[in-house]
């Protein structure tokens, strides 16, 4: 079935990212980080009936094996009473899993619906402020690739960087240089003296990426400090003499950093027209505050690789369809990562269990979560497909996809939207900090 058809039922939720995904590829050994527990985080104890009654829901279940008491495991999480939900089967062997059907008319599996509680909450993130040719630009750090660093800044931010140490992989031509001024003059904006100075915006469209080469500078002692607000400054005043490059890695550009900017000389993310709307459409920012310094992102719930939860925000994307369905900002430069190891795999959902996914059906699952030697903020979207929507089961973990995929049950493609490279950053965060 042609895929403009087959998610025009879900246009209305996120029109131009769904009207564009075109699918190739396949779901490989590489992505099955999961081991060998196919059976995540469970819900089974908020459902009326327990695991019992979610089963009698599930066609052909009893084509699987009964043999999984020993699989379930306890509520981690935060679920309301009424969440609808369930359990994973035992480990389903390729011949004794049922034969998908051919009659794909529906798209959603009848009657199931997951609920998710807090699946699209607030999170307020301080913004920091720097320049870009001597106009202001506000931003956010969420993600570096040098745990000691990203401490440091957290602890001048208050919140918390993540340490992901794949961004170190980043090549240096994908990402933007911004410079770090350690010891500026004190002023009311700077009371620390410490600001950054980027060298694009979202402005330049061409040469936008929210991963920068961090690169510090030093006022030397027998210079004044002044407020060097561009590139160009800042290179004429090393020449002269007066700065230099910070020591170590601090002055190598070799830590990356993650830093979506949020207000620009020429622009601002789009704010949604309303907070109360949990779609990925219209909108990932709900108030953008300038003299609190503070930016409120939509944190969407879903799944790390062995089913514990995660939240993450979205902050800019390619190409233009999905970024501008999402209403984050478009960076084509990010597209380059597709098969570098600075990115990773992100699936989501196109057809089954209705929920709170960005396609309307069930939270996506991600290969790495924050703590993990694999997490980065930069992802690379699967879509992942029901054969029949008929046999739809709530899949939790990176083993729940290989296992039904290698069943013949469900059907792992790249995301072409656009027939282009499709890269999201998309940053994991703890919205409870």
């Amino acid at each position: 079935m042609n895929n403009i058809l087959r998610y025009a039922a879900v246009l209305a939720v996120l029109p131009l990212f769904v009207f564009a995904l075109q699918s190739g590829g396949h779901l490989t050994e590489t992505h099955a980080q999961g081991g060998d527990d196919i059976c995540g985080v469970q819900f089974c104890s908020e459902i009326e009936g327990g695991r019992d009654a979610w089963l009698a829901q599930l066609p052909n279940f009893a084509s699987f094996s009964d043999d999984d008491d020993d699989m379930m495991e306890e509520v981690t999480d935060m679920a309301d009473d009424d969440t609808t939900t369930g359990t994973m089967p035992a480990e389903p062997a390729t011949e004794s899993a049922p034969e998908p059907a051919t009659d794909t008319a529906t798209d959603t599996a009848p009657g199931l619906t997951l609920a998710l509680s807090r699946a699209n909450i607030p999170v307020e993130i301080p913004m920091d402020l720097g320049f870009y040719n001597g106009e202001y630009v506000y931003f956010i750090t969420t993600d570096s690739s040098d745990a000691e660093h990203g401490e440091l800044i957290a602890n001048s931010t208050g919140w918390k960087v993540e340490y992901s140490p794949l961004l170190a992989t980043t090549p240096s031509g994908f990402v933007s240089n911004a410079y770090f001024i350690e010891n500026g003059p004190i002023t009311d904006e700077f009371p620390t003296g410490e600001y950054t100075v980027f060298t694009n915006t979202p402005a330049q469209v061409e040469e936008y990426t929210a991963l920068v080469a961090d690169i510090h500078i030093v006022w030397v002692d027998d210079a004044t400090p002044r407020l060097l607000t561009s590139e160009a400054e800042i290179l004429s005043a090393m020449e002269a003499g007066e700065v230099r490059l910070g020591d170590g890695i601090l002055g190598d550009g070799s830590v990356i950093l993650n830093t979506p900017q949020i207000v620009w000389p020429e622009g601002q993310m789009q704010i949604k027209e309303s907070a109360d709307d949990p779609s990925y459409g219209g909108g990932q920012v709900t108030d953008i505050d300038t003299e609190e310094m503070t930016v409120t992102f939509i944190a969407h719930r879903g799944w790390g690789p062995d089913g514990r939860t995660i939240y993450y925000i979205v902050t800019d994307a390619t190409p233009s369809g999905p970024a501008n369905g999402m209403g984050v900002v478009y960076s084509p430069k990010s597209g380059d990562l597709l098969v570098n190891s600075a990115a990773v795999d992100l699936f989501q959902f196109t057809n089954g269990i209705k929920g709170t996914g960005p396609l309307g059906f069930q939270p996506g699952i991600a290969s790495g979560a924050l703590g993990d030697d694999n997490y980065s903020p930069m992802w690379r979207i699967y879509l992942v497909e029901w054969n029949n929507p008929e046999d739809a089961q709530l899949l939790e973990t990176i083993g729940d996809i290989n296992a039904f995929n290698e069943a013949g049950l469900i059907t792992v493609s790249l995301a072409r939207p656009m027939d282009s490279d499709h890269i999201v950053n998309c940053p994991f965060v703890d919205p409870f900090q």
